[in-house]
């Protein structure tokens, strides 16, 4: 089978490369899913479980990317919940090859089923986006109908998801970026947009939570806007400034088939709409990574053509 490799940490990007792989095989309670859409973090070539497995053995040349759409080809042994054939979505493990390839392995528990009106393109575009801020707003930050959330750059692939959800849940939603994305963070549901380039992050008041994907200053900043009782919760690092009479919170996304369903029900019905930007075939998966570029939205590798999409799922 094809697939996007890595084999050189030092190279980067430039180190990746289309190869051909064996067919993989399903483990116990893995599945072989049939990969007809994928996505990707540019930042994981720099993540320790791309270079080792659980164990930390070198585990190169290794096939990058997290989040996947596609169709269960092969069952592992005592593999529950899902049959050949069936259409399903979800991350992919984080120390095995992961989805920019046509086939990969996956644990069958990382996906959930994907209706036959979603697209695979839509689908590949919100497992670890949808998750992060799922899990970010209501699993750390407990956040409720009538309360306020600060979410930084909501204009990205995960902000973006976080205002939708959060607008939903009831929430007053102040979000923050760079001043282009204050139209689309309005439309998106937002109530308050706050420019970080020119507007002092100590305007947008108190919050009940405040969801960072930044890091950095306005990170160590946003603690201050924490109110009694508040969550300051982030993914991009260990928080040093801490709320005084609130809690902090770093976290890595989790796959959980449960709330992957909750999203793409949401998509159904036209509550959510994932940030999908560009959309590139497999063989152009490495210049995708390339830094410098300005980008809306989360960049897709389409990997089966629709013929055979459609194929392989009757």
């Amino acid at each position: 089978m094809q697939a996007i490799t890595v084999h050189d940490r030092e190279a980067g990007a430039d180190g990746l490369a289309l190869t051909e792989l064996p067919h993989p095989h399903a483990a116990e309670n893995d599945v072989v899913v049939r990969v007809h859409a994928a996505g990707f973090t540019r930042g994981e070539l720099d993540w320790p479980g791309t270079w080792t497995d659980r164990a930390g053995r070198d585990r190169t040349p290794s096939v990058p990317g997290h989040e996947l759409s596609g169709v269960v080809e092969e069952l592992g042994y005592g593999t529950t919940g899902l049959t050949v054939g069936q259409r399903v979505f979800g991350m992919a493990d984080w120390t095995r090859d992961g989805s920019l390839a046509e086939y990969t392995a996956v644990e069958a528990r990382n996906l959930a089923p994907l209706p036959a009106d979603v697209d695979h393109t839509v689908a590949a575009a919100l497992p670890i986006s949808g998750l992060t801020a799922w899990q970010g707003l209501f699993d750390h930050g407990r956040l409720t109908a009538g309360q306020t959330v600060v979410i930084h750059g909501a204009a990205g692939s995960v902000g973006s998801v976080g205002v939708q959800l959060a607008r939903e849940a009831g929430a007053r939603v102040i979000a923050t970026g760079r001043p282009a994305d204050r139209d689309t963070a309005l439309a998106l549901g937002a109530d308050v947009f706050l420019d970080l380039e020119s507007e002092r992050l100590e305007d947008a008041g108190e919050a009940d939570v405040v969801f960072d994907v930044i890091g950095g200053e306005i990170l160590h900043r946003s603690a201050a806007l924490v109110r009694s009782g508040g969550t300051l919760v982030t993914i991009a690092e260990p928080p040093e400034a801490r709320p005084e009479s609130g809690r902090a919170v770093f976290f890595v996304v989790e796959p959980d088939r449960a709330q992957l369903t909750e999203l793409v029900q949401r998509v159904r019905d036209g509550r959510l709409r994932p940030a999908v930007g560009e959309v590139r075939p497999l063989a152009e998966a490495p210049a995708a990574f390339a830094p410098g570029r300005g980008r809306h939205g989360r960049t897709i590798i389409r990997v089966a053509s629709d013929t055979r999409a459609a194929a392989g799922s009757r």
